[in-house]
């Protein structure tokens, strides 16, 4: 019985160490602050202030955005994603009017993601982590809720 006990607690030590592992290996994953001044928002207004949570999640990640648009309504909306590239739901207002985003890993430090709105493509993100892991820098093409053209560059400084 000792022998079990002894088995089961090492079993548990290992997954939960090799789970903080896995997080440490993934630069996406934790709290990112906008730096609205570093960003560039061509066709929209600029948030007042956001930040993005990611956290491990499966073979994939969770992402929360929480903060204050530009126009001092809330932003507050999160997906769950296994970065396969599959649509995912956000929970919550998403952005642009979106109801699905498909993230895709490209390698360690980036990833592409497509904004959709009832199966119709809105914009395309390519997110890159610094190799330092300390910023993140998303480029983004599409269309605002009003169709209208939209070019952002957001700078995410690790918190």
């Amino acid at each position: 019985m000792k022998r079990i006990l002894v088995l089961v607690s090492v079993l548990a030590l290992s997954l939960v160490t090799s789970g903080l592992l896995l997080a440490q290996d993934n630069p996406f994953v934790g709290r990112w602050k906008l730096n609205v001044a570093r960003s560039k928002f061509a066709g929209t207004q600029a948030p007042k202030s956001e930040t993005r949570t990611v956290v491990p999640q499966g073979d994939g990640e969770k992402v929360t955005f929480a903060g204050i648009a530009g126009d001092g309504s809330t932003i507050a909306y999160s997906f769950t994603t296994n970065l396969d590239g599959r649509e995912s739901p956000f929970s919550g207002a998403g952005p642009f009017g979106a109801d699905a985003v498909a993230v895709k890993r490209v390698d360690a430090n980036t990833t592409t993601s497509t904004l959709r709105k009832a199966g119709k493509t809105l914009q395309t993100t390519t997110t890159v982590v610094s190799k330092d892991g300390k910023v993140m820098t998303q480029t983004t093409k599409g269309t605002n809720e009003q169709g209208q053209p939209i070019t952002l560059t957001r700078v995410w400084d690790k918190q």
